[in-house]
């Protein structure tokens, strides 16, 4: 719901506030020919998205706030919609093509909001709430987005955008909890969008790992050819139930774990922030019998980091809520877990398999750029360890060979010595974004002509090798999931290393780190070299094992490394220096190390 709002007079001297209300009771509004008769009080727009949230069973539940309990149908769903939509596009001064920032907690008010953005043919922009003002006003800058709405929860930290001085005044709207939701869609129309105005999508921001952070232009199409290949390649469905523990200004808990669910009209389950301990309780409820009723979670998307945190907790919890939770996790109840956003460490996956009685981690590739555009297969057989899989529906994939300049094609995957080929991942098709924002310089630099004259090739960053996998890529999960794996080597800027002549994966350094028990997490890096050109670098955070594992009791050591690396990896891939640091590794909200920064701050001087 929105209210009127009077900002402090340091907020009204940056931004111009609307005062009327948004979000009224839609019950008389939306029911009954005493209210409306046949009057159509709407229309959204005839994009698959809507017209798939019209059409799902009204009755069934669309999101879940997890916490307090609260429960909205696809019909208040769409209620809600709807007049979200109309406050915007009556009272927002035109905005068809706009950027519209929100701040919004994780819950139905952030579907909502994000919904009746893409509704008025607008562009979606989340912002995150655990932001600093500073980097907000950047990317409020960046964008210059014409509105910007925030929950009461954020309040505050909106006014603190808005008095940082922006180059754009946007007008603030202040939005109150949706406690209750829309009751009707019987009156809902749909109006026709032609192709030159269709102006919506979402805009999100890079995670900035390797550079500062770009405005990513998504339209509305990638957004609908991006939740379809994922509907076809992960099965979503009505009966699908997701729990959703990710943050929302990321492609993986808006698309994965919002926009697709919803045009399959599976149901959303929020739990945010990550709580273990919460999350097991909530995982292991319906097969309690004294736990409140809830329904069995069937679905879990997340991060690498959220699974290790998942592990760890485990061993505190009562008996008898880790046999209910291990039942919850295993195969039969839990459909899919994926892990992504950041590299997958064996043992994570190991050990997550063993605790839930054989279910296999999936792992896939993704960008913001891109979406989802690599993913191992449903069959346990296609989840291969440290493979990312195939191409999926409608995405067209090849390797790049930037040395000799050319693709590596099919059956060219080995060199004439029989080494492996590494190229650039370049992708193509309905689900690329349009363009990065206000940097046509940036947009130009990272799309690629091809030689069929079927569309520019975007060209990813990422390095990966093709592997035949034998008992994968039959085609068991689907047309789409066969012949050889797509291996990720790393990011081209900070993950190639080039060493000796060599080049040098660090992520496949970083694997065989983490399988062993003394190293808890691991950075690999290259530091400049004179003898030869770069050497590799290992900063890691030792177990309670590595505290006291090496030589006469002491901390695992750099030798102590290289010994135990001899067996597994090329003598020129094995860290010249191990950099011990106490704590943990910093990373993003995504999990994501930023190596730039991160050697900078532990290396200082010996990183220039």
């Amino acid at each position: 719901m929105f209210r009127s709002f009077l900002p402090s007079a340091a907020a009204r001297s940056s931004a111009r506030t609307l005062h009327f209300p948004l979000c009224y009771n839609t019950r008389s509004l939306f029911r009954g020919p005493s209210a409306i008769g046949s009057r159509s009080l709407s229309s959204l727009p005839n994009l698959p998205l809507f017209r798939a949230l019209r059409d799902h069973e009204p009755s069934h539940t669309a999101v879940v706030h997890s916490v307090s309990g609260r429960s909205f149908t696809y019909n208040n769903l769409v209620g809600d919609v709807l007049q979200t939509k109309e406050h915007l596009t009556a009272k927002g001064n035109g905005i068809v093509g706009e950027r519209v920032a929100f701040l919004a907690e994780n819950g139905y008010d952030y579907v909502v909001t994000l919904l009746s953005i893409l509704a008025s043919n607008a562009i979606a922009l989340p912002l995150s709430p655990a932001f600093p003002a500073s980097e907000l006003k950047y990317i409020m800058d960046n964008s210059q987005a014409k509105m910007l709405v925030a929950t009461e929860k954020y309040k505050n930290k909106a006014e603190e955008v808005l008095k940082t001085g922006l180059e754009r005044e946007p007008i603030f709207d202040l939005r109150e909890k949706t406690k209750t939701g829309a009751s009707s869609t019987e009156s809902v129309e749909f109006h026709k969008l032609q192709d030159t105005e269709l102006k919506g999508g979402m805009m999100l921001y890079t995670s900035g790992t390797t550079n500062r952070p770009k405005g990513v232009l998504i339209p509305q199409s990638a957004l609908t050819a991006q939740a379809n290949s994922l509907i076809e390649a992960w099965k979503y469905t009505p009966e699908d139930y997701l729990l959703h523990l990710l943050p929302l200004h990321h492609i993986h808990g808006t698309v994965n774990a919002i926009l697709t669910p919803l045009l399959a009209g599976s149901s959303i389950e929020f739990m945010f922030p990550f709580n273990p301990d919460a999350v097991w309780n909530r995982l292991a409820a319906p097969f309690l019998p004294e736990a409140p009723a809830k329904h069995k979670i069937s679905f879990l998307t997340a991060v690498p980091t959220i699974y290790n945190r998942l592990m760890s907790s485990f061993p505190s919890l009562p008996q008898a809520t880790q046999e209910a939770a291990r039942t919850a996790i295993a195969p039969e109840n839990l459909r899919l877990n994926i892990s992504g956003s950041a590299a997958l460490p064996s043992p994570t996956k190991n050990a997550w398999k063993a605790l839930s009685n054989g279910n296999v981690l999936l792992e896939r590739y993704g960008m913001t750029e891109v979406g989802m555009a690599i993913s191992c297969g449903l069959d346990f057989a296609d989840r291969v360890d440290g493979s990312v899989g195939w191409p999926l529906p409608s995405v067209e994939a090849h390797l790049y060979d930037a040395d000799k300049n050319e693709v590596i094609k099919p059956g060219e995957e080995l060199d004439a010595e029989g080494r492996e080929r590494e190229g650039e991942i370049q992708l193509r098709g309905p689900t690329i974004f349009r363009e990065y924002w206000g940097n046509e310089k940036a947009t130009l630099e990272t799309f690629m002509d091809s030689d069929d004259g079927k569309g520019k090739w975007f060209k990813t960053g990422d390095v990966a090798v093709r592997r035949h996998v034998e008992g994968a890529g039959k085609g068991t999960s689907g047309e789409w999931a066969k012949g050889p794996m797509y291996f990720i080597q790393g990011r081209r800027s900070v993950d190639i290393i080039k060493s000796g002549g060599e080049k040098i994966s660090a992520l496949e350094v970083e694997r065989e780190l983490l399988s062993l028990p003394q190293v808890a997490e691991a950075a690999v890096v290259g530091l400049p070299s004179e003898q030869w050109g770069q050497k590799v670098v290992a900063i890691v955070v030792l177990t309670p094992q590595g505290q006291k594992s090496g030589k006469g009791g002491k901390p695992f050591s750099a030798l102590d490394m290289r010994r135990a690396l001899k067996d597994c990896l090329a003598p020129y891939k094995i860290p010249h220096e191990m950099k011990v640091i106490e704590g943990q590794i910093p990373r993003n909200a995504m999990g994501k190390v930023n190596k730039k920064s991160l050697v900078k701050e532990v290396f200082g001087d010996q990183a220039a």
